[in-house]
């Protein structure tokens, strides 16, 4: 047999093996045989480099890393859907499509709603031609490459597929994968949560990291299709299967929203026991003649819902009241409960903010406890089930990391550690000195900094450049690669912008926004070290409150030596850049309401590129507002006072 019949057989088997394996979860070959015939297919193309396409089962880890995902712009935008939570709310829906048609809407079509991160395909001509995120919608970023990795997403469909197709689904990590992924941790900073693990490996610089995470994927619905006439969206789901890709298992038609609502109640029941993490589920109108009919709100289509799942709760034992202390000195009560399992993760902790909740809900150590997982994501005590019988919580006199008497300012909700030497504020602050939308020193975990702290090695941020990746290595579960990679790090820091140095720093009051605001008004860090507060005063947004705590921050002479030592190290604040031109140069813009389609980082980050200045909120030189959804007091405002005001759609229009 000849090599180019030989690569052609072996890629149809290695294809044909990936497709039975992922897809429909019936293998046909042993992973002996698998990986034989892979090998085979390496080995003839390494002979024969003219027989490799770009579509071949060894290119799917092809790609070499890239310094930042490129930009995709896609022609038909990927709308958010609207949520109900309620069954009301969702009878609600229904009854709406009545209204609206004038008529029943015919039959529904149900998906468990995966709780990953949105993934775009683009197939040509059955080829894969670009994978792109979400985005906000319109542009997301191109991740072919790392898409490539995952092997249920086929490289080139079966069959007779569309001229055109872009299929659009979830990417997602299996709660046993995302559980053996944290496993090989072994006690460093662990993922959250699977979607967030999906999400961060998809977009990954490095391909073959993305190939480690073990990540998969449901198609759910397209956004453009050439060459294929389909009516419904359960006829689109049975069509996918031909074409090779995976549907979302357990989506099925019903005739009615009583059966809807049996299906609801039945995932509701069962969410626990499925393989992955669903948050609820997605109902469609299944005839697309219908859907076409209803149309489009501004933001969501009309035909669609997703019916989320109530926030779960358990009740469990309290055993403590802890407290722990921030980086500012607030001091925080911390509820040590139980282990209970709430919503797929194990809660042995939640927070009970100030002493004045702890007043509120009376709950004491010892006690049975409603807890909840607001949103599935952070544990909160709700309320107290059954009294234990407990003494009364008291905050303790003194910190419990330094041992300095604890003060409560009048008017504050939060008792506060003043020593700004206190170990477990040295701690928080470093790492948020190291966080993201600071530093950004990447590597500088809770319990690396921890370390740093415990052996005299970090003070405060400037010890950090002094650091060596000997005096690294030393340290519990810290290589020498991994030491030389956080030099790295650290060293690729010292010419960060100056707002986000000052966020850096952390002083009391001031946060990004405020950053942002300072670093643009005084231009270097030694002209705010120097104005006065009557100067600082004169800055909108900035009160007397905040322009006391920024004085009496770059007053201390512990601060000054920092910042002293910082310079000497080579740091050096970059000035606040803000573009001058563009469609909305001059103006001063503030948001509003609930933004569906844009975070409200990436709305003020837009604005700013457009030449804004954005605000936090409404005063006399506010000149324009953008309003999302629920918008409240800001709106009226703004129409009392003639302000002009853009919705969320005509604002990304600019």
């Amino acid at each position: 047999m000849d090599a180019r019949r030989r690569h052609a057989e072996l890629v149809r088997i290695v294809e044909e093996a990936n497709y039975r394996y992922y897809v429909l979860d019936q293998p046909t070959l042993s992973d002996a045989e698998y990986d034989e015939c892979f090998r085979e297919l390496g080995r003839l193309e390494a002979e024969h480099p003219e027989l490799v396409t770009p579509d071949s089962p060894t290119q799917r880890v092809g790609a070499q890393p890239v310094k930042e995902l490129p930009s995709y712009t896609r022609r038909v935008r990927m709308l958010s859907i609207e949520n109900c939570v309620a069954i009301e709310e969702f009878r609600d829906w229904v009854q709406a499509l009545k209204d609206f048609l004038k008529r029943d809407p015919g039959p529904f079509f149900v998906e468990p709603k995966l709780d990953g991160t949105g993934l775009e395909l683009i197939y040509r001509g059955g080829h894969l031609e670009t994978a792109a995120t979400r985005g906000d919608g319109t542009t997301g970023e191109d991740v072919t490459a790392q898409a490539k990795t995952i092997r249920s997403i086929p490289m080139k469909l079966r069959g007779e597929p569309p001229a055109l197709l872009s299929v659009r689904g979830e990417a997602y990590i299996s709660k046993k994968d995302f559980e053996a992924i944290n496993a090989t941790l072994k006690g460093e900073r662990i993922y959250a949560n699977p979607r967030n693990l999906a999400a961060g490996s998809l977009r990954m610089l490095d391909p073959r990291i993305t190939a480690q995470r073990r990540l998969d994927f449901f198609a759910h619905s397209f956004g453009e299709i050439e060459g294929a006439e389909i009516g419904s969206q359960h006829e689109f789901h049975g069509r996918m299967g031909g074409w090779g890709l995976k549907g979302c298992p357990g989506a099925k038609r019903c005739a009615a929203p009583e059966e809807v609502e049996k299906v609801y109640a039945d995932l509701l029941a069962r969410r626990h026991d499925l393989p992955f993490e669903i948050d609820g589920m997605v109902v469609k109108v299944d005839d697309f003649r219908v859907q076409r009919e209803l149309g489009f709100r501004a933001r969501s289509p009309r035909w669609a819902v997703a019916w989320k799942f109530p926030p779960t709760q358990q009740t469990t034992r309290l055993n403590e009241i802890q407290v722990q202390v921030g980086r500012t000195g607030t001091v925080t009560p911390v509820a040590i409960l139980e282990p209970v399992p709430i919503a797929g993760v194990t809660v042995s902790r939640a927070t009970l903010h100030n002493e004045d909740e702890i007043e509120r809900l009376g709950v004491k150590a010892g006690d049975k406890v409603l807890v909840e997982r607001a949103g599935d994501v952070i544990p909160k005590v709700v309320k107290v089930v059954e009294d234990g019988g407990g003494k009364r919580f008291r905050m303790p006199a003194s910190c419990p990391s330094c041992g300095t008497a604890l003060v409560r300012e009048e008017g504050a909700v939060s008792s506060r550690c003043p020593n700004a030497r206190c170990p477990a504020q040295v701690e928080q602050g470093i790492r948020h000195f190291a966080s993201r939308r600071a530093m950004d020193i990447e590597g500088l975990g809770e319990k690396l900094v921890a370390q740093l702290v415990a052996k005299g090695m970090a003070r405060d941020p400037a010890d950090l450049y002094a650091l060596r990746a000997e005096d690294l290595a030393e340290l519990e579960r810290m290589a020498e690669k991994s030491a030389g990679n956080l030099i790295a790090q650290i060293e690729a820091s010292r010419r960060r912008p100056l707002h986000r140095f000052l966020n850096a720093l952390g002083i009391r009051n001031v946060g990004e926004r405020l950053a942002e605001i300072l670093a643009e008004r005084f231009g270097t860090l030694d002209a705010l070290m120097e104005a006065p507060e009557e100067e600082m005063l004169s800055v909108e947004e900035i009160g007397p409150e905040v322009a006391k705590s920024i004085r009496e921050y770059f007053a201390r002479p512990d601060v000054r030596d920092m910042i002293e030592r910082l310079r000497a190290a080579g740091v050096e604040p970059q000035p606040f850049e803000r573009r001058t031109g563009g469609p909305l140069a001059g103006e001063v813009v503030v948001f509003t309401g609930t933004l569906t389609q844009l975070t409200r980082d990436a709305a003020k980050a837009r604005a700013q590129a457009l030449g804004a200045v954005v605000g936090s909120s409404i005063t006399k030189k506010t000149t324009l507002v953008v309003a999302g959804e629920k918008a409240g007091s800001k709106l009226k405002k703004a129409a009392e006072l003639g302000i002009r005001v853009l919705t969320e759609e005509e604002f990304l229009s600019l």
